[in-house]
């Protein structure tokens, strides 16, 4: 890192345990703020009950610090709602929030639908997949918008807690943070380079900077909201705060060659000097039931959505 990066990550960078929920409390009722957590999900009737629960008993029931938890169902072919509306979420189906606007597949279209359905002032997305989290991720993220006003992002950072029969865990970002975003960021974005898990699914921020982004519908949602967040605000817009351990469900590779795809297609969108980004397909193979090898050929997401400021809300006005 460089100086300007290290003084910010030193200036920016806190743990979950420095902001104990007493404290926020009176912070938020200082600044008559409402927090909403959003959860997208697609097919994680599994665990998104435990994830609603969790936050639902230590941050509403115990402490009122969060006012909104809502479950954006993405296009979910199982008891996803179901199973997040038993445990206390307010359930939305993403193809159901301004029609008017079609729908897309993919993460960024649950968030970016999610601010025409909330309320908050602050927004804290936590992804539903979790195993081994704390309702602290929630605390933690918040903590440092309460605290500073000129705070617009907070991405959380952790250990993950691999699957492997080792019980091995590890602070590097995953397989896509580690071969495509960090190398992008290195090269071309390096005063972001202090950013430990740029990808990371954890993270919160204020409605007013939310509303006033474009959106990518896919997996780029993370990258694009932290590259935009830094060239419009300043890095000193951006902090992170280290929420301990995670683990999650891991996908496989097929899956996060798409995802690096769209990496790619959001960091060139964001280069001085960029064009329009043409529509594309990754070009996977497979092998068949005989043995051979087939050819198969997958849409990399592309589109984005406008800033949500032009566009109306479903249920608060």
């Amino acid at each position: 890192m460089d100086d300007r990066t290290s003084t910010w990550f030193g200036r920016r960078t806190s743990r979950w345990q420095d902001w104990p929920l007493d404290r926020l409390l009176a912070a938020k009722r200082q600044q008559g703020a409402t927090i909403s957590v959003v959860i997208p999900a697609r097919n994680e009737e599994r665990t998104v009950a435990a994830v609603v629960s969790a936050i639902g008993r230590a941050l509403i029931d115990d402490v009122p610090l969060v006012d909104e938890l809502v479950v954006m169902d993405s296009d979910s072919t199982d008891a996803t709602a179901k199973a997040a509306a038993s445990a206390g979420a307010t359930v939305c189906r993403t193809a159901e929030v301004l029609p008017e606007a079609g729908s897309f597949s993919g993460k960024g279209e649950a968030l970016w639908k999610s601010l025409a359905v909330t309320a908050g002032d602050l927004l804290v997305f936590i992804d539903a997949d979790l195993t081994s989290w704390g309702p602290h991720f929630v605390s933690g993220l918040v903590g440092p918008l309460l605290a500073e006003p000129a705070v617009q992002l907070v991405k959380g950072f952790y250990t993950r807690v691999r699957t492997e029969t080792d019980g091995s865990t590890s602070t590097e970002g995953g397989r896509v943070t580690e071969l495509v975003a960090r190398p992008l960021i290195s090269l071309w974005w390096p005063e972001l380079a202090g950013v430990v898990q740029p990808l990371a699914g954890e993270w919160a921020a204020r409605r007013s900077l939310m509303e006033s982004l474009s959106i990518p519908v896919g997996y780029g949602v993370e990258l694009a909201t932290l590259m935009d967040t830094a060239a419009r605000h300043g890095l000193d817009a951006v902090a992170q705060v280290d929420l301990g351990s995670r683990a999650h469900r891991h996908q496989a590779n097929h899956d996060l060659a798409l995802m690096a795809a769209e990496l790619l297609t959001v960091a060139d969108r964001r280069r001085p000097g960029s064009g329009p980004v043409a529509a594309a397909q990754l070009q996977q193979f497979v092998r068949d039931e005989t043995g051979g090898v087939r050819q198969v050929k997958r849409p990399i997401p592309i589109g984005e959505r406008p800033p949500a400021v032009s566009v109306g809300r479903d249920r608060h006005g």
